[in-house]
């Protein structure tokens, strides 16, 4: 089958998930078409993902002049079709932080969209993120598109779930795959209840890289060292302000260690002075961003993962790191305690605590390198079973076959309500 992926922004250094995920359902025999809403800003510093972008088709690249020929061509040719997509994109837009005007884009990417599927011959859509992405798989339903479906992360669907018209994305899918029990909770929460029956937990997976390294087959020793990495990017929700204040005070009990940033982000332009103003600078490095094998060995020669988030989905750098054997120490946050278990493969503490988490750091560094490797172990094991991404896109998979059966039998979608 012949399906496409539809995703805000792609490929950026955080989305190998994503690409994994796309590379396990073609492995299974599928044709995957990759569209993205536009192109990441930023230097794509690792050879796949400039790869996975020569293979992206963009919407906004069409221009205002392409979008707007789509637009006219889809209102002309199937008339009755477009005004249900006009009101449901003015019903959108309407409370929405973007506006309607942003709305009336959405609608002409999703025209532009709908044609280009009917050329490739896509029978589904699956959307990563449950904001603007899949607000124009929905008007393209609306339009004769075929079935869609999201992957919904958080935090941010959940931080203005009626501003961008969760409910109606969801009641509008074939299926919604949730990426963690807790997001599963919060899609229930702002979802009707109609609608709980078709939200499925699909886990973002690691591939073979992580799994079985054939490079790697013997996992590399936790170091003597003392050092602690922290991977993602720079910015507010990831707690890493709270982690300079955490390193002062280990560096004010008289610790020796190091702490390395890898990633980079808004962010930056407060953390750097932060990192000088508490003197750390030969403690404290930043590398920015970093290319999949140079993130993967940054890690390996730490003895922990830190990742002290405010809000989350679920990161996949932890279960990278639980794969690599290095423990995890990380907050209470999101789908985090369904990976991370204290004394077993990591510590936990309360999101935005600063003693606690120096508390946690301080363990790691002082810890057995034969207890880390324990709890590495245990992590490994933890993600193996869980987290594998051919078997989750082979339940993606699945779905996305019963969501082709069902539209056979199914009515046109109803147009989206006006609030």
């Amino acid at each position: 089958m012949s399906i496409a992926y539809l995703i805000p922004t792609y490929p950026m250094p955080s989305q190998t998930f994503i690409r994994r995920e796309a590379a396990a359902l073609e492995a299974q025999g599928w044709t995957v078409h990759r569209f993205a809403m536009r192109r990441f800003a930023g230097a794509l510093v690792d050879p796949a993902d400039r790869g996975e972008q020569e293979r992206t088709s963009f919407l906004l690249d069409a221009g205002a002049t392409g979008l707007a020929g789509a637009l006219i061509a889809e209102a002309l040719g199937r008339p009755r079709q477009w005004l249900a997509a006009l009101a449901a994109a003015v019903a959108l837009g309407w409370r929405s932080e973007r506006g309607l005007f942003h709305h009336l884009i959405y609608l002409a990417e999703a025209c532009a969209l709908r044609r280009r599927l009917s050329a490739c011959g896509a029978g589904h859509v699956h959307v990563h993120f449950g904001t603007n992405a899949a607000a124009v798989a929905l008007l393209c339903r609306l339009l004769g598109g075929p079935p869609y479906s999201i992957t919904i992360h958080g935090p941010e669907e959940f931080d203005a779930p009626r501003a961008l018209g969760l409910r109606a994305k969801v009641q509008h899918a074939a299926f919604v795959a949730a990426v963690s029990h807790f997001t599963r909770s919060q899609l229930c929460r702002w979802c009707a209840t109609a609608d709980w029956r078709k939200i499925a937990v699909i886990r973002c997976g690691l591939d073979e890289v992580f799994l079985s390294p054939a490079a790697e087959p013997v996992p590399v020793p936790v170091p003597e060292r003392p050092r602690l990495v922290h991977v993602g990017r720079l910015s507010e929700q990831k707690g890493q302000l709270l982690l300079i204040e955490a390193a002062a005070g280990l560096r004010d009990r008289g610790l020796d260690f190091e702490l390395v940033l890898v990633g980079d982000g808004p962010l930056r332009d407060e953390i750097e002075p932060l990192i000088d103003r508490h003197s750390l600078g030969g403690l404290v490095r930043i590398t920015g961003f970093l290319d999949n094998p140079a993130v993967r060995r940054e890690i390996q020669a730490a003895r922990a993962l830190v990742q002290p988030s405010f809000a989350e989905g679920l990161p996949v750098v932890i279960m990278e790191a639980l794969a690599l054997h290095r423990p995890v120490i990380s907050t209470f946050v999101a789908g985090i305690p369904e990976l991370v278990e204290p004394g077993v493969n990591g510590w936990l503490v309360p999101a935005g605590a600063v003693e606690p988490l120096e508390d946690a750091m301080a363990e790691a560094l002082a810890a057995d390198p034969a207890e880390l490797e324990r709890m590495g172990r245990a992590g490994a094991g933890r993600v193996a079973r869980d987290h594998h991404a051919a078997t989750e896109a082979a339940k993606l998979a699945r779905l996305i076959t019963g969501a082709g059966a069902a539209c056979l039998h199914t009515h046109r979608p109803e147009a989206v309500a006006a609030p």
